[in-house]
């Protein structure tokens, strides 16, 4: 694998990514937002920034906001911790749910009633009694959206728009009796602002194999895996700690010694093909679906710049 080849390959993939439909998205999430007292962002909690499509905060600017981190049973949970920590130290209230599970979507609605109490309390003065809070749920794809929506209007299907331009309209779920939630067709897709960017959201699926090659991906999580969560590579696929730091320290480019690692995961799990040569593509998404279901542990990609919390 040659890593300056791949540098620039990923470089032309970041540049060439943004669907053509997102100026429409826009717009109509600005028309919304005038139906809304609040909204609540959908991240991944393995990757909070690079989840969060920078548009989002120029768009909903002025509006109350809530994050909610998704898929927290994925996540180092200490990390999903700090991660709660640093969006309050920025104002903003977070939460940690995982939607398949249900987990956190009651204090979801528990803090939606609270960040509008003070609102409601001034509108009640002034003879507006029983006005429902109304909320819009933004995120992009494969954050979880439609399954929080199911969770917490406890509903079977959402419903919700997930496909390119599609225009359906607008309805109100009831969560309870203080809560209505705008389920809304616009769908933002995430911005590769950096290389990082697109690798983080290549490792959790958010995209697919057609836009980055599985390989090259796979190689990536590896690479970060031995540097963050060695213990967790090294017990999911039966890998000695000394067979990893041997290899390391090989006398070639640190690119072959990480891709070697890799090969041998897929030794490991019989990846042979005729000849003895490992199948690259099989060991690659063998690693990638086991990372994505949580197989190799509880992992945050991003780490919280705030550092640790007591």
């Amino acid at each position: 694998m040659q890593k300056n080849n791949e540098e620039k390959n990923f470089s032309k993939m970041n540049i060439n990514w943004y669907p053509g439909h997102m100026a429409k998205t826009r717009r109509q999430i600005a028309e919304d937002l005038k139906l809304v007292d609040i909204v609540i962002e959908l991240l991944d909690a393995r990757i909070p920034i690079a989840s969060q499509n920078p548009d989002i905060s120029k768009i909903t600017s002025g509006k109350k906001k809530m994050i909610i981190l998704n898929k927290c049973d994925l996540a180092d949970e200490k990390q999903n911790k700090l991660w709660v920590e640093y969006y309050h130290k920025k104002g903003i209230k977070a939460v940690l749910t995982d939607s398949n599970s249900g987990k956190g979507v009651e204090a979801c609605i528990r803090e939606i009633e609270k960040i509008m109490a003070q609102d409601l309390q001034i509108q009640a003065e002034k003879g507006r009694i029983g006005r429902k809070i109304r909320a819009m749920i933004l995120g992009i794809p494969n954050v979880g959206k439609s399954s929080f929506i199911n969770r917490i209007s406890k509903r079977t299907t959402a419903g919700v728009g997930n496909k390119p331009g599609v225009t359906k309209q607008k309805q109100w779920i009831r969560i309870n009796q203080k809560v209505e939630l705008l389920d809304t067709p616009g769908v933002l897709w995430p911005k590769f602002e950096s290389e990082e960017v697109a690798l983080n959201l290549a490792f959790t699926g958010t995209i697919k194999d057609d836009i980055l090659e599985r390989t090259e991906i796979a190689y990536y999580l590896v690479k970060f895996l031995i540097e963050n969560y060695r213990q967790n590579l090294c017990e999911r696929y039966k890998l000695d700690e000394k067979y990893i730091q041997e290899t390391l320290n090989q006398d070639q480019p640190e690119n072959s010694n990480i891709y070697e690692i890799m090969l041998e995961i897929g030794r490991k799990r019989g990846c042979i093909m005729s000849g003895g040569n490992i199948d690259e593509e099989k060991t690659a998404r063998i690693i990638l679906d086991e990372f994505k279901n949580g197989k190799l542990g509880k992992i945050t990609i991003e780490k919280c710049p705030i550092g640790d919390v007591s």
